[in-house]
């Protein structure tokens, strides 16, 4: 089977929905790649192992009705990311029954979110949750309730499990990211085009080096390629939200770039086109 014949797993992220892969699904399609969207907006609430079982058992279901035993790709965004990896390396780590080819992230907290612990700050939590209440966290939020933020927090015991299980060797894995590079406060209004990251001892501060929501620093993953968009500072320009966390699986650039890894074979190698 040809690499752009092989079926792509879609995976959203934390409150989002399959929508987000408006701009992504036509290029597959007119690429002739099979799309299987996952959607987990009905498990709202739940623990990443339970959202992780229910996308494999829904790979299980799509292989049963394709008939289709061969490789898989992965394409996720943000949380989405955590919830593949979950499934792929603690889940699925040892046995290895899953055939996937590669896994894309786009914006992963694969370290764990700085923000998610942010939010969990009893000091000034409360002040961010109100800043990006209507924009990425929903109206009466509340992040000791919600087992999705609290698993994403660095030093959760769902990100030891993570890192303790490591990544794995037969799975090509690409993260996509992207940075304000211009310090443009339009790149995301609320936070005037910053992003929080967390630094050793417990300190924050506010860096250009990130999406808005997700610092470069928690997406790094070791053996993954890393893609930092836009290529150009350029492109930020005209219109500089559409790399901002919340948009990034739609700016044409990263489309791009999701369709070139797609349509590589991922046993030739990667390439680490940084722009950092």
């Amino acid at each position: 089977m040809p690499d752009c014949a092989v079926p792509v797993v879609l995976v959203h992220g934390w409150k989002s929905h399959p929508g987000i892969w408006n701009r992504l699904v036509p290029r597959l399609c007119e690429a002739g790649i099979p799309v299987w969207s996952f959607d987990y907006t009905s498990l709202d609430g739940a623990a990443m192992e339970e959202v992780a079982g229910s996308l494999g058992g829904y790979i299980a279901e799509q292989r049963a009705d394709e008939d289709y035993s061969g490789r898989i790709d992965l394409v996720c965004h943000s949380i989405g990311s955590c919830v593949a990896r979950f499934l792929l390396e603690v889940t699925d780590g040892r046995t290895r029954n899953e055939n996937v080819g590669r896994l894309i992230a786009i914006g992963p907290p694969n370290n764990g979110s700085a923000l998610a612990e942010l939010f969990c700050n009893p000091v000034i939590g409360p002040e961010i949750t109100a800043r990006l209440t209507g924009t990425f966290v929903p109206q009466n939020f509340d992040p000791a309730a919600d087992v999705m933020v609290r698993a994403c927090r660095p030093e959760s015991a769902t990100m030891k499990t993570l890192r303790a299980a490591g990544t794995r060797p037969d799975i090509a894995c690409h993260v996509i990211c992207a940075e304000n590079r211009t310090g443009t406060p339009a790149f995301f209004p609320c936070l005037g085009g910053k992003t929080f990251v967390l630094l050793p001892g417990g300190r924050w501060e506010m860096t250009c080096a990130g999406d808005g929501i997700v610092p470069l620093v928690d997406s790094v993953l070791p053996g993954a390629t890393l893609d930092v968009l836009p290529a150009s500072p350029l492109a930020l320009r005209d219109n500089p939200a559409q790399y901002c966390h919340l948009q990034l699986p739609r700016a044409p650039e990263v489309v791009e770039r999701v369709m070139e890894y797609l349509c590589r074979n991922p046993a030739t190698g990667a390439v680490n086109r940084s722009s950092s």
